[in-house]
């Protein structure tokens, strides 16, 4: 007979997203088990750990859990450009020291973490609404009553499948790279490659860790592309191409592989009892294919509502709605706009690739990131193309301003 345990949330997923909703909700007085399938939080690396010193101020991030950056540097096949800032603006995350850090965050407001614990099912009342999941733990059975579920568990969306609320993301980002210790290693400087023979539909990317070590991987756009990243990475380190030949000698230390949705915003995130966070609710920079800001800001702001509506006695979809309210303001037009750009940049050709590189020349750092990061709207469009009179940085905005009046 399964073992049961009861809680006011019940949090499935112990990645950044699932940390901080469970934060917030002991944060706010609610009961929380937080279930992770791993042995230990961050076992398996899945993403590059690129964020944004911003972001990472917001979250208040331990200093030793990140590298910054100052330069950013592109190369396409016949063309490089590096622009840089004498303050840091983007980081690099130690992936698992930040995830880590969550978790312990959320330990100390009095989350429960289970570890090991691998959800099988979902428990449904009559009305086929959510009232918990089923789990096992070794070769016990856990039955974790709730009254509310945050599903946080990544690309693969565990419950919200189990319920049958959602199908398999039809557009998506495959990722592999290897964390290397190199002989040259310029710490404040990434790099991003583009162009047909680093990734169709995609880029590759140098990203450094401190001291001598970098990330070194490839990202794939599925299914605008068959290549296979892990047989690319291997192809562009075998080859020393671009950047990759100034690293020196290489020593492979581990191996990354991971998915990230790039279906655009399209889900629903709120259902009775239940709520979608991080990867789980597709929150993700279609740009570069980033997430972890996002996991973190909005899983705080679910872990928070979740609560309130916990301690009111209405866990409904209408007492959750706040929630998809809240990012639905903050990013839905970001991103439906980054996505046309991004719709765009997939088609790229290499001879484009090249122009499109010219224009990056003529932007500020500041003015860059915010692109990247998907923080644009129309204002800064027209702020872009005022300080900028060349037809080339009008040309490349024209589309985004069309996309953002329509958002």
């Amino acid at each position: 007979m399964a073992k049961e345990l009861s809680f006011d949330i019940v949090i499935v997923g112990a990645g950044p997203a699932g940390s901080s909703a469970a934060y917030s909700a002991a944060k706010n007085g609610a009961k929380v088990a937080l279930l992770e399938k791993e042995g230990v939080v961050a076992q398996t690396v899945r993403t590059s750990g690129v964020t944004w010193i911003d972001a990472i101020k917001e979250f208040g991030i331990p200093d030793d859990c990140y590298n910054s950056i100052k330069n950013y540097a592109f190369c396409s096949p016949n063309n490089e450009v590096k622009i840089s800032n004498d303050e840091s603006m983007a980081a690099v995350l130690d992936v698992r020291k930040t995830y880590r850090w969550l978790a312990d965050e959320a330990q100390k407001q009095g989350v429960q973490i289970f570890l090991d614990t691998v959800v099988t099912d979902t428990i449904k009342d009559l009305d086929g609404k959510i009232l918990g999941v089923r789990a096992t733990l070794g070769k016990e059975e856990i039955k974790f009553n709730s009254k509310i579920v945050i599903d946080a568990s990544g690309f693969q969306s565990v419950v919200a499948k189990s319920l049958g609320l959602v199908s398999q993301w039809k557009r998506f980002g495959a990722g592999a790279e290897y964390e290397v210790v190199a002989e040259n290693v310029d710490s404040e400087t990434w790099w991003l490659m583009v162009g047909q023979k680093y990734s169709p539909a995609g880029y590759a990317w140098i990203f450094p860790l401190g001291k001598n070590t970098v990330r070194i991987g490839v990202g794939v756009g599925k299914p605008e592309s068959n290549v296979d990243p892990t047989e690319r990475l291997k192809e562009i380190i075998e080859k020393r191409l671009g950047p990759i030949e100034s690293l020196g000698k290489i020593t492979p230390i581990e191996f990354h592989y991971g998915l990230i949705p790039n279906d655009g915003l399209s889900r629903k995130t709120v259902y009775d009892n239940l709520i979608l966070v991080g990867d789980s609710a597709g929150h993700a920079n279609p740009l570069v294919l980033e997430g972890i800001r996002y996991a973190i800001r909005f899983g705080r702001v679910a872990g928070e509502i979740a609560a309130k509506a916990v301690s009111m006695s209405d866990t409904s979809e209408k007492a959750l709605a706040p929630y998809e309210e809240i990012w639905k303001k903050a990013i839905f037009a970001k991103i439906n706009s980054a996505s046309k750009v991004q719709s765009r940049w997939i088609g790229l050709s290499d001879e484009e690739w090249d122009k499109e590189l010219d224009i990056i020349k003529e932007l500020s750092v500041a003015e860059f990131l915010d692109f990247i990061k998907a923080e644009f709207g129309l204002a800064s469009i027209i702020k872009l193309a005022t300080h900028h009179p060349k037809i080339a940085v009008r040309q490349l905005f024209n589309m985004v301003k069309g996309v953002t009046k329509r958002s």
